[in-house]
């Protein structure tokens, strides 16, 4: 098995932030190559393969490793020291059902799987912590991103204006196509339509603005806020995608550590 093909974003010295692609791992068809997310159909013991490879590539020990089990909703949860010494089934529970984690131990990577949907990493440099979210539409019509903030804020004592963000790899306004239901929701909860949609044959939402909108509405300096840009349906070649590949394909995992 080759290396895992990591895309890397800086985001400030003494952290290391990344999203996968598809390429460098031992998973197949749908799910091939490279895919680290167990809730998808694919082979556990390729599963168990890529994510051995990707903490070697991120030179972490397996257990530091934290992925939760997304369900479109804005739960969010700390990583905190004493997690890493509870048992395995222990931790699942802990993460099942939740949208974004937030940690400041020191390598513990944490990250969320999208195929589409919109991952986003945030980090405090002040104080060393740092959260990933995911942000399906569901996720940014409630304003997940902005809560997220909030949380950091709560738990470290972040300040917005200094934090930095990357939006990765997600769908772009050109492919993410809507009906008229979806489109309602985000304007039942106050979002400017004019800025965050188009009409073509249907409504369009741009869920890398949405995003952007949020962080930059909960205080961060717009400078700080990266996008990197990448469209996953465009290029599903290179990155997964569920509208592309079906929902039983492989994830991209966008995850962060401090050193």
């Amino acid at each position: 098995m080759t290396r895992p093909v990591l895309a890397y974003y800086d985001m400030g010295p003494g952290v290391v932030a990344f999203s996968s692609t598809r390429k460098g791992g031992c998973s197949t068809g749908l799910h091939g190559e490279f895919n680290v997310n167990q809730y998808c159909g694919d082979n556990p013991g390729a599963v168990m393969q890529n994510r051995e490879a990707l903490c070697a590539e991120l030179g972490i020990d397996g257990h530091r490793l934290v992925m939760p089990h997304q369900v479109h909703g804005t739960v969010i949860r700390q990583v905190a020291a004493d997690f890493l010494l509870l048992p395995e089934a222990v931790q699942q529970m802990i993460l099942e059902g939740v949208d974004t984690v937030m940690t400041d131990v020191p390598r513990v990577c944490i990250g969320v799987s999208t195929a589409d949907c919109i991952p986003i990493l945030l980090y405090d440099a002040e104080h060393r912590a740092c959260c990933a979210v995911h942000a399906g539409w569901r996720g940014t019509a409630q304003s997940i991103a902005a809560k997220a903030v909030a949380a950091m804020q709560l738990t470290y004592g972040t300040h917005p204006a200094t934090m930095q963000a990357c939006i990765g790899p997600g769908i772009s306004l050109e492919h993410f196509e809507v009906g008229d239901e979806v489109y309602r929701v985000f304007a039942e909860n106050g979002f400017d339509m004019d800025r965050i949609s188009r009409r073509y044959e249907k409504w369009h939402i741009d869920l890398w603005e949405c995003n952007r909108m949020q962080l930059e509405s909960a205080g961060m300096n717009p400078q700080n806020i990266h996008i990197a840009g990448v469209c996953t349906y465009s290029r599903a070649g290179e990155y997964f995608s569920a509208r592309r590949l079906g929902q039983l394909s492989g994830r991209v995992f966008t995850g962060i550590f401090v050193r």
